[in-house]
Parts: structure tokens; sequence; C-alpha cells
């Protein structure tokens, strides 16, 4: 358990392609041994916090939500230092009262992707992390509160179903996922929220919602045109939380005893003697301290 000084993470989902007000801003690579991140990572400082900004389709939008290398995003934050981690994203709403403009700090996620490598872990050194409460509450908190000072219309809890894409719902999908419960419909939180577990990242989620998916009688299907009219006022929304929240992140005693940051302390099972020495080797960020090559 360390005291070290937080660095928050965002990675930018669909309309947020960079963080405002960041003093020392510079773009640098950083490399990742599971391939290629999906851009540069930003640098910067806001108000004294440490701050690195990834977006996740790349400058310009360039890669649909398949071809994501999650496990190299996850990795090169938390080789950048990062330490907690707000993951924003477009989402269609499944909920009559989660309108359009709104905000979703989502705490449960139900998983329909297919296409993606969803662990860092695999033969030759297996673990298995608890994914029961997917995102870390003490963040949640975090933005909750920053976007009530902020005067932004957030709803504090729900389920975001992650669908493979990069096509939209059928209307028969969209009324099946309404019944099962399911609040909000994107294509980008899985397996980013089971990859941060595994490398012991504090992470929660914005889900920023842009449309009704295609159940609501009242409103068209979906199209990429009515969605970036919205994404753009909520593009800015979502930077002014960046900024309302970054001081509540830096000011947090507690979080160096956060839960999530031992989230590998008893997941990994291969035994020591049977562990393979090359995917140690690219595991030496994520699971670094528990972790030595032999």
């Amino acid at each position: 358990m360390t005291t070290e000084k937080p660095v928050l993470g965002v990675i930018g989902g669909s309309g947020v392609y960079d963080i405002e007000g960041l003093s020392d801003k510079r773009w640098r690579k950083v490399d990742s041994s599971f391939g290629a991140p999906s851009d540069e990572l930003l640098f910067g400082e806001l108000n004294g916090l440490s701050m690195v900004f990834l977006p996740r389709h790349g400058r310009g939008h360039r890669i649909p939500p398949s071809e994501i290398n999650f496990r190299a995003n996850v990795d090169a934050l938390k080789r950048a230092g990062v330490t907690d981690v707000i993951s924003v994203s477009a989402v269609g709403s499944l909920r009559e009262h989660l309108r359009p403009g709104m905000f979703v700090i989502a705490d449960q996620f139900v998983d329909r992707t297919f296409a993606r490598d969803k662990s860092f872990f695999g033969t030759g050194c297996v673990a298995h992390v608890s994914m029961a409460h997917p995102v870390c509450r003490r963040l949640g908190d975090h933005l909750e509160a920053a976007a009530r000072a902020a005067g932004i219309e957030a709803v504090r809890g729900g389920t975001y179903l992650v669908m493979e894409g990069p096509q939209f719902s059928s209307f028969a999908e969209s009324e099946l996922y309404r019944t099962w419960n399911c609040d909000v419909i994107g294509m980008t939180n899985m397996p980013e929220a089971k990859l941060a577990r595994e490398a012991e990242l504090c992470y929660a989620t914005v889900a920023m919602v842009t449309d009704y998916d295609c159940w609501h009688p009242q409103h068209d299907d979906v199209t990429v045109d009515a969605i970036v009219k919205v994404l753009l006022a909520n593009a800015d929304k979502a930077r002014s939380l960046v900024k309302a929240v970054a001081p509540r992140v830096a000011a947090d005693a507690e979080a160096h005893g956060c839960s999530c940051r031992r989230a590998l302390e008893h997941a990994l099972i291969t035994a020591p003697e049977a562990r393979d020495p090359e995917l140690l080797a690219r595991l030496d960020a994520v699971a670094g301290r528990l972790l030595e090559p032999r």
C-alpha cells in the first residue's frame, strides 16, 4: 500500500478528443507490450493534479469499437503512472427518464461483446479478478458530487449494456435489453472495465446519453447526425465535469486504501514455477508488483 500522489487518467469517447485547461500540455507516445494504443497520450496538470488523457477512438475518431486495442490503452495508462481512470462514453438510453443530454454514472455492466481480447492474462499465467462491483465506488462518489456542483444533470447508478457494434441495435435487441433491466447501451466500456480491474486501477464511467436507441415509439431510429448534435453539447459538459472532479480526486486521502488497487492480491492461480517468463515480462506494468520473471 502506498501514499503516492494520484494521477488521473481520462479516456475520452465519441466527441471528447482532448481536455481543455491543462497546463504544461504535451502529447507523448507511450509504448505498450500489448501493441499500439489508440493514440499518443496527452499529459498535463489541472489545478495541481497530474492528468493523462487518451482519446479512445484516436484523434479524428479513426478506430471503430471492435478494433480498439483496449489492452494497449489500459497498459499504456498504467505505464504513464495513472492511478485513477474516468471513462467517458456516448450511449443510448433504454429508459424513458434517462433523456438525451443526461449523464449516467453507471455502476454495473452486461458484457455482450465477443470479438475483443478481454484479459492481460492467459496461458502461462492465469488470474481471476472479481467483477461483482466493476467500478470504483469512491470515484463514483466524486463524480456524483462534481456533477452536482457543476450543475450537470447526472444519475448515480445504472446498468450499461456493452454491445459489439459497430451497427446500432435492432428493435428486438433493444426491447430485449430493456427486459434485462439495462439502463443504457454503448459499445466501449467492455473489456475496458475488466482490464482496468486487472491493472489495479480505480475505474469509473460517465455514460453520456445521446439518444433513445430505437425502442422509443416517439423517436426516430438512431442516426449518426442526430447523435453528433447531442455529442457536441455533451462534450462540453464532460470537460466541465473533469475540471470539477479533479480537485476532489487530488484531495482524497483515502485513495491509497482503495480495494481496486489490490485487485490482483488473491487473483493469481498459476503456480510460480509454471508461469511463462515471456508473459510475465509483458505484465511488468499491469502486475509488476506481484510478478517477477523467472
